[in-house]
């Protein structure tokens, strides 16, 4: 295969080249998985043992030295605050996950560009199913948290996938954007590290989008994890149906932003064997 050969770019192409190498994304993504902890006493087991550690942690400080109380709650501190900011945490840890890994995506994998026939493609899907991975787990010990506390988890927390689907088109079409740039300009990835920190606070993680002015909104809503995370609290803390109209124009700006980070990686790609 000529790597300087022209790619595919339509989103048809995307569709076919993602199911025809699906068993060799489920593959990578199943290493990639098993990688992260090879070695360890506890293996996969750490997959939960992290989220618990932190729930832990944010009962502690939030519930037992800040008496904090989430706006909404019923109760203060405690339990109620943790579930609360750990359900605005996760969607902010599986987006960073994602981004900061992209721009080193196809540096790190330099040999299938050289050396044998790859579809490069597929590193962030490959990477992206990794992270969600790590997402549900954290979540069915954020459902089992919720259970415990003076949250109502009710049957909107099953239309939760409805919300993270275009969540996940828009990383990885960011994703296929940065890796695809990150080749051609290593300082990227110095860049995107303290953007993913500025962002946490950026976010409403750990306070509420009603607490933010009205000046400042707009400013907030441009934030690409911020409609997710408010989402995410209305389905799973507050038992309220999502904003339709929101996550209609959520979805096609997700679209949007995955069939052109596609694009840009397939233009890009003929360069990447001259530049690696």
């Amino acid at each position: 295969m000529n790597p300087h050969a022209p790619q595919p770019a339509s989103p048809l192409a995307l569709l076919r080249n993602l199911w025809r190498h699906r068993a060799l994304v489920l593959a990578l993504s199943r290493r990639e998985i098993a990688g992260r902890y090879r070695g360890s006493v506890f293996g996969v087991f750490w997959s939960f043992l992290n989220p618990i550690l932190m729930l832990s942690v944010f009962t502690f400080v939030f519930g037992e030295i800040f008496q904090a109380r989430w706006a909404g709650s019923q109760t203060t501190g405690g339990v109620d605050f943790a579930a609360a900011l750990f359900a605005g945490l996760l969607i902010y840890n599986f987006f960073a996950e994602c981004i900061s890994k992209a721009p080193s995506l196809v540096l790190t994998n330099s040999n299938y560009v050289k050396k044998v026939v790859f579809p490069l493609e597929i590193l962030p899907v490959v990477t992206l199913l990794a992270a969600l991975f790590h997402l549900l787990v954290a979540y069915l010990i954020l459902t089992a948290l919720i259970l415990f506390s003076g949250w109502q988890l009710g049957p909107t927390a099953l239309l939760v996938p409805l919300v993270m689907l275009p969540f996940a088109l828009l990383v990885t079409g960011f994703s296929w954007f940065l890796a695809a740039l990150g080749v051609y300009l290593r300082d990227i990835g110095q860049f995107i590290a303290p953007m993913i920190t500025a962002l946490l606070f950026l976010s409403p993680v750990f306070y509420p989008l009603s607490v933010v002015s009205d000046r400042l909104r707009p400013i907030y809503m441009a934030n690409p994890v911020t409609f997710v995370i408010e989402q995410v609290r209305q389905l799973m803390l507050h038992g309220r149906l999502p904003d339709w109209q929101g996550l209609a124009i959520y979805s096609l700006v997700a679209l949007a932003v995955a069939f052109g980070g596609f694009y840009l990686f397939q233009k890009s790609r003929r360069g990447f064997a001259d530049v690696l």
